[in-house]
């Protein structure tokens, strides 16, 4: 089975809305909505924004629903000219950038304790969508410190606030995890909140019209 999650109940609907959905009930205070599409069966959770959220949400899809493969997809914020407004890549690797063990450990930025890289890698679709660069953390900002951070330092290509946070439980359960974005703001083209709130609309219809391209592949 399939285990979505994903931060926000907009997100949520563009699935939702083409799924035959067979129950629905609530857990830690997430909805869960269980049925199918597109030919597979499908467990999604609505888990909110943020890290822990995700990790949460993601854990609860794994422990009491018995997933075998874990799917977030969303709108992102692109970060450099490769990424366009509402158009769709999938994630490659992903790291926390507001993970900092540098001044005990010596290690990357971003790198987990019980990682040596800071970077975790995702698995891929044969879907002819370039493939980049996730950066994660609990903030939505227009820090120039951490554009600086993400582009020069860690050369992530897309942000958001729990891709990163979802690939570590899905490793850590030894799960394959798979994630898409739809680029809602691209840093240094204006305000990123007016931004992602003209264009997330837009965003998620694209993505919801390749959402059958992506699960299709999955098992």
């Amino acid at each position: 089975m399939i285990g979505a999650v994903i931060a926000m109940q907009s997100e949520a609907d563009i699935l939702l809305d083409q799924m035959k959905i067979t129950s629905s009930l609530t857990v830690s205070g997430k909805p869960v909505y269980i049925g199918s599409a597109f030919g597979k069966d499908i467990t999604l959770v609505v888990c909110g924004v943020g890290k822990v959220n995700a990790a949460l949400g993601t854990q609860l899809l794994i422990s009491k629903f018995n997933v075998d493969t874990i799917f977030n997809f969303g709108v992102a914020g692109g970060l450099n000219e490769t990424t366009k407004l509402c158009e769709v890549y999938q994630i490659e690797k992903a790291v926390q950038f507001d993970f900092d063990l540098t001044q005990l450990n010596g290690t990357k930025m971003g790198t987990l304790d019980e990682y040596s890289e800071n970077y975790l890698p995702l698995s891929s679709f044969n879907a002819p969508y370039p493939k980049k660069n996730l950066g994660t953390s609990d903030r939505f900002n227009d820090s120039v410190s951490d554009y600086n951070l993400l582009t020069q330092e860690l050369n992530a290509d897309i942000r958001d606030m729990e891709g990163g946070a979802i690939v570590q439980v899905a490793l850590s359960a030894k799960l394959p995890v798979y994630s898409v974005k739809a680029i809602s703001d691209v840093a240094g083209s204006g305000s990123t909140t007016e931004q992602f709130l003209k264009n997330k609309a837009k965003a998620l219809e694209n993505l919801k019209k390749k959402l059958s391209i992506f699960i299709e592949e999955l098992n």
